[in-house]
């Protein structure tokens, strides 16, 4: 095939997003299957040479405020409906889609090219939790209008398929995520990791994410005190002060990537993911090929990730209190941690990225027939 991807995000800034691309354009290179990925511009990229035959075409960008490494796009349909017109694709992948995504849309609509749109990121949640809920309509009308033009939708999780069947959005699939069973292991436990961790023999509670507000790691306080704990946080971010003076007995990683990020996930007892605005939320899955039980809210991606009371624990959003106990309950019990974890191991097993790869291209096949179709018609 030939594929246009094109990305709200993409490197060097590393996110769920990114990491999803990456996953996919691996699985594309190995099919031999030509790629263009179009995404905005960024300060010390490096896609020259890529040496697997991805194209990239960065657009000129700003940056968010607040968010210097977070850029968007700038310029009308035009330019992005002349590059999709030279590279003339099979089908165009839209990854996230909000403001380039938008005009991409528009673009491939115009050129009578097949799209397959994924929704990622909720934007309106986002934007409600930055204290901003006047915008949460308006950012509704960006997500509807984008989706209504897709030939298919791919949501991540049964939550956030029905929050898009909810909003009018038609012809919405599910796709999840894929996990690397091979990095992310039981055996990477590392008795050094937590020598340097809990160095008075702490049972570890981590978190991994970046360290912004919509993930609500300040929720994490909840947990001072428990007896015998300590908390890890992985990640970095615009929050990361903030958080370090709230939660002073945590010991904070900073960014982790590739094996020290394995090796930090196995080497903790329990994982902790307060977030309310995941679609998905693959470091869960992250944690349980490594053998880790889970503990997050009842909203949204973790829904279908966790199974409670056999994988993990779900907890009533904002019920801080509840998200103790269940914490308490794992700490205090190594038997059930340890089924608890063995459980969410086995759970993942089938998950594997060239799995789900493969679903995504199937995805193609059926947007592209469809699309056919209806030009039949």
């Amino acid at each position: 095939m030939r594929i246009a991807i094109v990305a709200e995000t993409y490197l060097p800034l590393v996110n769920g997003v990114t990491h999803s691309l990456q996953r996919v354009l691996e699985h594309l290179v190995r099919r031999g299957d030509e790629v263009l990925v179009i995404a905005p511009s960024a300060v010390d990229a490096n896609d020259v040479d890529r040496g697997d035959g991805v194209r990239v075409v960065r657009l000129p960008s700003v940056s968010v405020a607040g968010y210097s490494d977070v850029r968007l796009a700038v310029g009308g349909v035009s330019k992005v409906r002349r590059i999709l017109a030279n590279f003339a694709p099979d089908v165009v992948h839209l990854a996230s889609p909000f403001e380039l995504g938008r005009r991409a849309m528009r673009a491939a609509d115009q050129l009578g090219i097949p799209t397959v749109a994924v929704y990622q990121t909720d934007v309106p949640g986002y934007l409600g939790k930055y204290g901003l809920p006047f915008l949460e309509a308006w950012a509704w009308q960006r997500v509807i209008s984008i989706h209504q033009l897709a030939t298919r939708t791919l949501a991540p999780s049964l939550s956030a398929a029905r929050q898009l069947e909810l909003h009018g959005i038609p012809r919405v699939e599910l796709w999840g995520r894929g996990v690397d069973t091979t990095r992310f292991h039981p055996g990477k436990r590392s008795a050094a990791f937590r020598a340097k961790a809990a160095p008075n023999g702490e049972t570890l509670i981590g978190f991994v994410g970046r360290l912004a507000v919509e993930k609500q790691v300040e929720d994490l306080a909840a947990l001072a005190g428990i007896e015998g704990t300590r908390l890890v946080i992985v990640g970095d971010g615009p929050e990361r002060e903030t958080l370090e003076a709230l939660l002073p007995t945590a010991y904070f990683t900073g960014f982790l990537g590739g094996e020290e990020l394995a090796t930090a996930l196995a080497s903790v007892d329990l994982f902790v993911h307060p977030g309310e605005f995941e679609t998905f939320c693959q470091t869960i899955q992250e944690a349980m090929a490594s053998g880790v039980p889970v503990v997050a809210t009842g909203r949204g991606g973790p829904v279908d990730l966790v199974d409670s009371s056999r994988t993990g624990w779900l907890y009533t959003p904002g019920d801080l209190g509840q998200l103790r106990r269940r914490v308490v309950d794992l700490v205090g019990d190594d038997a059930k941690r340890a089924a608890f974890g063995e459980a969410a191991f086995e759970s993942v097993q089938g998950r594997t990225w060239p799995v789900v790869c493969e679903l995504l291209i199937h995805h193609f096949e059926l947007a592209i027939a469809q699309h056919a179709l209806l030009l039949r018609r």
